[in-house]
């Protein structure tokens, strides 16, 4: 019999077009995996099982199945999306056990598109951290359990890297989607600002909703519906993008935070790849301010202190109580109502003149153990996630594209990542340089010790 867990989107989604396959059958494959394979990595909050399977044949019934870009696709999505039947506990004891009326905007994309969730995954409390752990559960990097799969899309990073799902929704604030994805050998696409519907508040509008792939393909196609745009067929493999003008930097953005040998290492040799791609690169550094570590502090505790509002302290972690506690002074402070990103935006402008994309590190060291990080205090939690991804955060404040791909391999054996980052309304160009460093430097999708029957 075909195996459908561990396909791609696009490899599903044709499939299912051409009644090859049933949607039914792709989702029953996909829940068999899960339930091999969840308890080792922990991705899943709830596994929507039996209504994954009625909404798959109603996929299966629908007359336009032939034009559904995800038609029978299974998806995961992020534990603070609102699905329409289910709860909406974002990582915490605190929240409401009430059962959402509506899908949020993105999830409701999907589902038009054709695709089928079969799950909510894991997230840190109110996705606050970069380690996704918590009273829900922890969620574990496929490629080394040992290990955190990063946060705050830990769960659905670690539910595409174990082959779960071909595709996952997460969203990123501070680097929750690119950091799950560095760790786990994902692509994680930050969309630009307004290129997405986001969430309500969304971190002073610093979180996108993106998606979590495997392969170029899958995160355009899915990037494309989330857009609630055509799929575009501009710097597809066959056509690549020819000549960017591609800066290199491996400089940390926050004073003080050191980037890895290793890692600054990744970001090399991609660029001596996109120099054989006929692109000038050259290295330089974005003129980051001084000052953009406390900027950032307070608008991260900032959005936590509004989300955590009207939820009980009591029910909360330590870590967010004081995560939140920062938040509410930063705002009594007036550290908030400045105009951060007009600030940053007006000092990279000339920057973004110069150069068309922005390559860098995607992290400065490896993730942390998987363990209780939310039992753990304040400050430890803010020193581990600031020290091992120092290079996402500019880019939610900036509100331009950013992604974390694969690219070579540790000597840990974890797959290797870099980040790309790039101008507004540059999402498909971006993803064009990631087809061809794919098709330079393949990657495993998937981790193997789970994929291949070993998990």
């Amino acid at each position: 019999m075909t195996k459908w867990a561990g396909r791609t989107a696009t490899e599903i989604a044709e499939a299912v077009r051409q009644k090859v396959v049933t949607p039914r059958e792709v989702v029953a494959d996909h829940l068999a995996a899960i339930a091999a394979r969840n308890g080792r990595v922990g991705a899943f909050r709830v596994v929507r099982a039996t209504a994954a399977l009625a909404e798959a044949d109603e996929v299966g019934a629908r007359t336009d199945l032939s034009r559904l870009p995800l038609a029978g696709v299974p998806v995961a999505i992020k534990d603070n999306l609102p699905v329409r039947g289910e709860s909406t506990r974002n990582g915490s004891a605190a929240t409401p056990t009430t059962l959402a009326a509506e899908d949020h905007a993105t999830v409701a994309r999907l589902r038009a598109a054709g695709a089928v969730v079969v799950g909510l995954t894991h997230v840190p409390e109110l996705c606050v951290f970069g380690t996704t752990d918590g009273v829900h559960g922890i969620a574990r990097n496929p490629w080394d359990p040992s290990r955190t799969a990063g946060g705050s899309s830990g769960g659905s990073a670690a539910a595409v890297a174990a082959g779960l799902v071909p595709l996952a929704l997460g969203n990123d604030g501070m680097g929750s989607l690119r950091i799950p994805a560095a760790h786990c050998g994902l692509i994680g696409l930050k969309p630009g600002t307004d290129r997405v519907p986001s969430l309500d508040g969304a971190w002073f509008g610093m979180s996108e909703n993106g998606p979590l792939a495997t392969t170029a393909a899958d995160a355009r196609l899915m990037f494309s519906v989330l857009a609630g745009e055509p799929e575009s067929g501009a710097d597809e493999p066959g056509n690549p993008p020819r000549g960017l003008r591609i800066a290199v930097s491996t400089r940390s953005p926050i004073a003080g935070v050191r980037v890895g040998g290793a890692y600054a290492s990744l970001a090399r040799q991609a660029a001596r790849v996109l120099v054989e791609a006929g692109h000038r690169v050259s290295a330089a550094h974005p003129p980051y301010p001084l000052t953009f570590g406390t900027v950032i502090l307070a608008r991260w505790t900032g959005g936590t202190a509004q989300d955590a509002e009207g939820l009980d302290p009591r029910l909360l972690a330590p870590r967010t109580r004081r995560h939140a506690a920062v938040g509410r002074a930063a705002g009594r402070l007036g550290m908030l109502r400045t105009d951060h990103r007009g600030a940053l935006n007006k000092r990279l402008a000339p920057f973004f003149e110069e150069y068309d994309v922005l390559l860098t590190p995607a992290l400065a060291r490896r993730g942390p153990a998987a363990d209780a990080w939310h039992e753990r205090g304040w400050l430890a939690n803010i020193l581990v996630n600031t020290a091992c991804s120092p290079m996402s955060p500019p880019w939610n404040l900036s509100g331009n594209p950013a992604l974390a791909m694969p690219f070579g391999t540790l000597a840990t054996g974890l797959p290797g990542s870099v980040q790309l980052v790039g101008r507004p309304g540059s999402e498909h160009q971006l993803l064009g340089v990631v087809a061809q460093l794919e098709q330079a430097r393949p990657w495993t999708r998937t981790a193997p010790a789970l994929t291949q029957g070993r998990g």
